[in-house]
């Protein structure tokens, strides 16, 4: 597959439904961004809901995101970019914080609708930078000139959402990138994207229909690594090694009671019988 004739802007639709899911969580910003989203129709959470498949994503997704703050939160690095954000807004509400320079990117149309709905939830001036811009992470000289935004120092490149839809040539392609621009500057990668395969009997029950389609459209179960493993014989072969791996905190996890009362005993066994599916790495370059 040609990097240069692909095209991204199918992935851009799951944005906006994941948007809408976050919104029952407390995920900065996520229920005002929700209800932006579907104004001027009004946006329900449904936090009686008995699908199980739901909540399981609920929490997915809760974890993905709070994995990341808890590697970034840890640094002194205050520049950071976060690729394929969505309409997540980290950016917003790291920037309430002095000295934070960040650099929210994703692709064109993702880009231009949520630069109205950061506009609409700033409410206060920030104290830090934040900057609103398209990226294909994969343009190398798109990439570098986002970089020389920043000022001087070390920066943190921050993912969550992206490597899955992938193949290893690209992954490899981008793992070039990051490294290049890590060992100019000093910093780290924090990547929520290590999923590995499992069995489709343990999938199913964390899908619905129409994600069912999207996994299948984008071939995402083949584009995931075959085990943590691998993922790290896979990034150690590119140049990175493992700083910290993020710890599941499960009081931040919102869904949990949900799936705890609309599972069935048989459920939560073959859910714990079946371990992670997916891990948060802290990378940095080998010396």
């Amino acid at each position: 597959m040609e990097t240069a004739h692909r095209d991204y802007s199918t992935i851009s639709p799951t944005a906006k439904s994941l948007l809408l899911l976050k919104g029952v969580t407390a995920i900065p910003y996520a229920k005002e961004a929700a209800q932006l989203m579907l104004a001027p129709q009004p946006y329900h959470m449904n936090m009686d809901s008995k699908d199980l498949s739901f909540w399981l994503r609920v929490v997915h997704f809760e974890d993905r995101y709070w994995s990341i703050n808890q590697l970034l939160d840890e640094l002194p690095v205050k520049n950071v970019l976060e690729l394929s954000s969505g309409f997540s807004f980290r950016g917003l509400e790291t920037v309430k914080q002095p000295g934070y320079h960040y650099i929210d990117t994703d692709l064109p149309e993702v880009i231009a609708l949520k630069k109205e709905f950061v506009a609409a939830l700033e409410k206060q001036p920030p104290a830090g930078v934040l900057e609103v811009l398209p990226l294909n992470a994969l343009d190398e000289a798109q990439f570098m000139e986002t970089v020389d935004r920043f000022p001087e120092g070390p920066l943190v490149i921050v993912n969550e959402g992206l490597l899955m839809y992938l193949d290893d040539t690209e992954k490899e392609k981008l793992c070039n990138i990051i490294r290049r621009v890590l060992q100019q500057r000093g910093g780290y990668w924090i990547t929520a994207d290590i999923y590995v395969k499992r069995d489709a009997a343990t999938n199913e029950i964390k899908r619905d229909e129409q994600w069912k389609a999207f996994y299948a459209q984008h071939q995402i179960h083949e584009k995931m690594f075959d085990s943590f493993e691998a993922a790290e014989i896979f990034f150690r072969k590119m140049g990175f090694e493992i700083d910290k791996a993020a710890a599941r905190d499960h009081a931040r996890l919102t869904g949990l009671p949900h799936v705890v009362e609309n599972a069935t005993e048989e459920q939560l066994h073959k859910m714990r019988a079946a371990g992670r599916i997916r891990a948060t790495w802290r990378l940095k370059p080998v010396e």
